[in-house]
């Protein structure tokens, strides 16, 4: 199936897209979805997800601003990545190949995340090893939650490209 628009209540140009690769955990998904509305950027679900998209804990995470977001979905990886330009797609992992801080990520690129127990594919992080992100990190955890990794790599994205908030 193509793409299926879940929200066409936005027409700001989006600054950079996430891209959720099989979520399982709703409310990193709505925590994630608040931080695109603060970024202006865009969010990509991409099937199968482990929730339905109405879920109450989506919604609570994302609190109010669930309908600020824009955001599309695709039944699955194969769908999603023939629809994008590859070469601007970064794919976040501890494994990854390249440190955010040296990464350089443009505005209008997409930060692939994979799913909080298992993150990406393999076979995906194989075929694309030059663009394997990881976020540099200390001590004895083996890796980070999901929305706070996305927070991290959008505002450092934001940050490289100069693109500062606006006052409230």
């Amino acid at each position: 199936m193509a793409v299926e628009q879940l929200s066409q209540r936005q027409n700001f140009p989006s600054f950079f897209t996430v891209a959720l690769i099989e979520p399982e955990i709703p409310s990193n998904t709505g925590n994630i979805g608040r931080t695109c509305v603060a970024s202006q950027s865009q969010l990509d679900l991409i099937g199968p997800l482990g929730f339905q998209i109405t879920d109450k804990q989506l919604k609570r995470a994302g609190l109010d601003y669930w309908p600020f977001l824009k955001y599309q979905y695709y039944d699955n990886l194969t769908d999603w990545l023939q629809q994008k330009d590859l070469r601007k797609i970064w794919f976040f992992s501890v494994r990854g190949e390249n440190s955010l801080y040296n990464c350089s990520i443009r505005k209008g690129d997409i930060l692939a995340f994979g799913k909080e127990t298992k993150g990406l594919p393999q076979p995906l992080l194989r075929k694309f090893k030059k663009q394997t992100v990881q976020i540099p990190f200390q001590g004895p955890v083996r890796s980070l939650n999901l929305s706070n990794a996305v927070a991290i790599a959008l505002f450092e994205a934001l940050r490289k490209n100069s693109i500062a908030s606006t006052s409230r």
